[in-house]
């Protein structure tokens, strides 16, 4: 465990170190970027997606919910250092290699941002593996970093089109609401979208059972998000035309089958978490008549209404923190099942059985006794 904490200390460190220094150069960007009055409004306006997107990944993040400072801290990645990164890399290879806007559109920038969004999940497959259960995680991570991404480029790109700094033509309001809804209304999670691949394949690689394929997957998802940013970024260039065709035969199929695999992959969740505990159950580590009310998540809320109404708040986080410990005890005994235990898994399995012994006795489901205390 010792090793465990100084990867969580090294992750912690490295990722605020970036944040800190992306913040700073965006910071400095947004001040070259136009009058403090437009970069008000522009970041007004591009903050209306983000709260729809984000409660849409942990609509999609219930079963074990990621801890709300790995998600911030994905956030904060997209925001300030993957964009950071991307403008340097943009820039200096535009420099030293005479890349020429439209190349830098349709190439550089699909290559060098989703790298950069990407380091995010990379660094946790490598740091705070224990957080990646799966295909959803992964896409829950890379929707937060794609969702900081947005955010902060299209502050810089509704403010270009207001100030007239984008060459589509004069700007203004009209010029405004235009890229306002193309951007943030018709085209929200396109970056989401991208990331989301590499999430994919980071989420896959966790639980592979070879070397060769933890490395294929994840990069073969990286492949596949350049290659969508590409061809969307491409479809920009030749008009609104292409840009809708591209927009329905490969955005909207996309977007349709991403969401039905976060949401098999929600269902299957629960599947696994049933076989899995109920394994747990037969070998005496937690009660079987506890997995319904843990796994399903109608029941969860359930019993969790009935704690708050027989014991309080009290007994509502007590009830809260025994399904957590549970249902994070059901993951990692499927991946004991698979044969790709993490390195600590018995040190963690360890804590997750202290905590649930030492709160079991203080809950009581719907249906039965209320303890005594």
């Amino acid at each position: 465990m010792p090793g465990a904490r100084r990867d969580s200390v090294a992750f912690t460190v490295v990722v605020t170190v970036l944040v800190s220094l992306g913040a700073l150069a965006i910071l400095a960007v947004l001040a070259f970027s136009g009058a403090p009055k437009t970069l008000l409004l522009a970041t007004v306006l591009a903050a209306l997606p983000v709260g729809p997107l984000v409660g849409c990944y942990l609509w999609l993040d219930r079963y074990e919910p990621e801890p709300r400072s790995l998600l911030a801290a994905g956030l904060l990645w997209g925001c300030f250092v993957a964009t950071a990164a991307a403008l340097v890399l943009q820039g200096v290879g535009g420099f030293v290699l005479t890349f020429t806007d439209r190349q830098s559109l349709e190439f550089v920038a699909p290559v060098t941002e989703e790298a950069c969004k990407g380091l995010f999940l990379i660094l946790l497959l490598w740091w705070r593996r224990g957080e990646l259960d799966g295909v959803l995680d992964g896409i829950v991570y890379a929707g937060m970093v794609g969702i900081g991404f947005a955010f902060t480029e299209n502050i810089l790109y509704l403010a270009a089109a207001y100030n007239g700094t984008d060459g589509s033509g004069p700007g203004g309001t009209e010029a405004l609401t235009a890229t306002f809804v193309v951007r943030c209304v018709i085209s929200p999670f396109a970056h989401p979208l991208f990331t989301t691949f590499i999430g994919i394949g980071v989420g896959i690689a966790v639980n592979a059972r070879s070397t060769p394929a933890r490395i294929v997957w994840p990069l073969g998802g990286y492949a596949t998000a350049v290659t969508t940013h590409a061809i969307w970024n491409t479809s920009t260039v030749y008009g609104f035309d292409t840009f809708g065709l591209v927009y329905v035969v490969l955005i909207l199929p996309a977007l349709i089958g991403v969401v039905g695999l976060a949401m098999w992959s929600r269902s299957s969740e629960r599947h696994m978490l049933v076989s899995a505990l109920t394994d747990a159950a037969e070998r005496g580590l937690v009660p079987a008549t506890d997995i319904g009310w843990v796994v399903d998540l109608r029941a969860r809320r359930r019993s969790r209404a009935y704690a708050r109404e027989v014991g309080g708040k009290p007994a509502e986080r007590a009830m809260r923190d025994y399904q957590q410990a549970t249902i994070e005890l059901g993951f990692l005994h499927h991946r004991f099942l698979r044969g790709t235990p993490p390195p600590d898994y018995a040190t963690r399995g360890q804590q997750f059985l202290q905590r649930i012994d030492q709160l079991r006795p203080s809950i009581a489901f719907p249906g039965q006794v209320v303890p005594t205390r």
